[in-house]
């Protein structure tokens, strides 16, 4: 099935957050941020069992339980393992080392098997409260957490995971399948293939107002050619586009502040919010079939629906391409 007929709106909501991402978050509020966002209407909700080793699944599965479950779409990752015994040493996540350290301190093991895959789908199940879930992506077989391997790791995901999940959608245990990663290289390769058939990618970082053209040249044509579908993660590039300090999980290099300051000057002029400029910029490629900016607290819901909502005027996106701030290609609000 299309994304865009599976998904039920094309904001949704990124749950790494609940997994305890960068800070400790209490109970209640990240409690009080899912019903923020039950509330305001979201019904598209993305986990994945990396995310604080189980802890944002659980959460998750915790605070809908209450809600009908044919309401609200699910999706979740496969590839890595949550076991129940505790890790003893430092978690190797590549570039990403240090996200969840305020997560659960169950071990987490990366297997892209068949076997693998169906044990990860059954355990987040568990996790999550549900009997089903709706969407699959294979998490993370990319450079930015297997370096020089990854091409090893892809092959394996293609043997195991992928028609381990391409037989679940045929069969309607799960309803679409896919990659989520961090970097346009896989989703490219996996296109480049004759078989298995993905239904779509969460590519999360690389769809941005920061960081768009290798996506933009290399792999929306060809998701938009077939008919498939991008969901967009990470739209305000790890934080830094809307005052945050990171990008890409780190502190933000020069360049990227550079960047940033420029659009926002540009921004301010026309009384743009950045989360407008962030979220209406990703939406608006043909291709993109939702969106799912993370959330900690309540209060970042109802922004990012007001920001989808804001005005912006058609002369800010000329100004942006003017100022080569946006490719040239890319499709902007103001082209429609």
């Amino acid at each position: 099935m299309p994304l865009k007929d599976l998904l039920p709106q094309r904001v949704g909501f990124g749950t790494a957050p609940l997994g305890n991402m960068f800070r400790d978050i209490p109970e209640d509020e990240a409690r009080a941020t899912v019903d923020a966002a039950w509330d305001d209407g979201i019904r598209y909700f993305d986990t994945a069992p990396l995310y604080g080793a189980g802890l944002a699944e659980l959460r998750l599965g915790e605070m809908l339980s209450a809600r009908p479950r044919d309401e609200y779409v699910i999706s979740t990752k496969v590839g890595r393992l949550i076991l129940d015994e505790r890790e003893t040493g430092a978690r190797d996540q590549g570039e990403k080392g240090g996200l969840f350290e305020h997560g659960r301190p169950n071990r987490v093991v990366n297997d892209y098997s068949h076997d693998a895959t169906l044990r990860s789908l059954d355990d987040s199940m568990q996790r999550l409260r549900t009997d089903r879930i709706e969407i699959a992506w294979v998490h993370d077989v990319a450079q930015d957490f297997y370096g020089d391997e990854w091409i090893g790791q892809f092959e394996h995901a293609r043997t195991g995971a992928f028609r381990a999940l391409d037989r679940l959608r045929d069969e309607g245990v799960i309803q679409a399948w896919g990659l989520g990663v961090n970097k346009v290289e896989a989703i490219e390769l996996l296109l480049d293939l004759d078989e298995p058939r993905p239904d779509g990618f969460l590519l999360a970082g690389r769809y941005t107002l920061l960081d768009h053209d290798l996506a933009l040249q290399r792999v929306m044509p060809k998701v938009a050619e077939r008919g498939l579908g991008i969901v967009v993660g990470g739209p305000y590039s790890s934080g830094v586009l809307v005052g945050g300090p990171n990008f890409e999980y780190a502190p933000a290099p020069p360049h990227i502040l550079g960047k940033v300051a420029r659009i926002k000057a540009i921004a301010d002029r026309y009384g743009v919010s950045m989360k407008a400029a962030g979220l209406q910029f990703a939406l608006a490629h043909p291709a993109v079939a939702a969106v799912i900016p993370g959330a900690s607290r309540p209060d970042r819901i109802a922004e990012d629906r007001a920001a989808l909502a804001e005005t912006v005027p058609d002369d800010f996106w000329r100004e942006l391409r003017e100022a080569q701030l946006v490719h040239p290609l890319a499709p902007l609000p103001s082209d429609n």
